[in-house]
């Protein structure tokens, strides 16, 4: 069962989803090109080409309707990573929660039916 969804949460949604995914394509290229040192200090320098291309993924399934159901739950995983990450490096998890409540807040004002899940 399908819920129509209104103009204005379509729009919310798809502004939201445009920024969240020009964050994680932000943040993989630096894993990628500009702080790899960074990855080195947390001992995942050795996994930054395979986390890039994971956060790279992820967030192109998340931005286009047809896979955006898959890319939130494998974003929700990322970021469920990252979380833990900067608990055990004692880092903020400030940052990578709040990016997990707006991964899950796009993702319910665009798929409505995750709600009665």
């Amino acid at each position: 069962m399908k819920t129509e969804i209104s103009k204005t949460s379509k729009i919310i949604a798809w502004v939201i989803a445009g920024l969240l995914t020009a964050l994680y394509l932000f943040s993989a290229s630096g894993k990628l090109f500009l702080h790899p040192e960074q990855m080195a200090q947390m001992h995942l320098g050795d996994w930054r080409v395979i986390i890039a291309l994971g956060e790279i993924t992820s967030a192109l399934l998340f931005l286009f309707p047809k896979t955006n159901k898959i890319g939130s739950f494998l974003l929700s995983s990322y970021m469920g990573g990252a979380i833990i990450i900067h608990m055990t490096g004692g880092m903020s998890i400030l940052l990578p929660s709040v990016v997990l409540i707006l991964v899950w807040i796009t993702a319910i004002l665009r798929n409505p039916e995750l709600m009665k899940l």
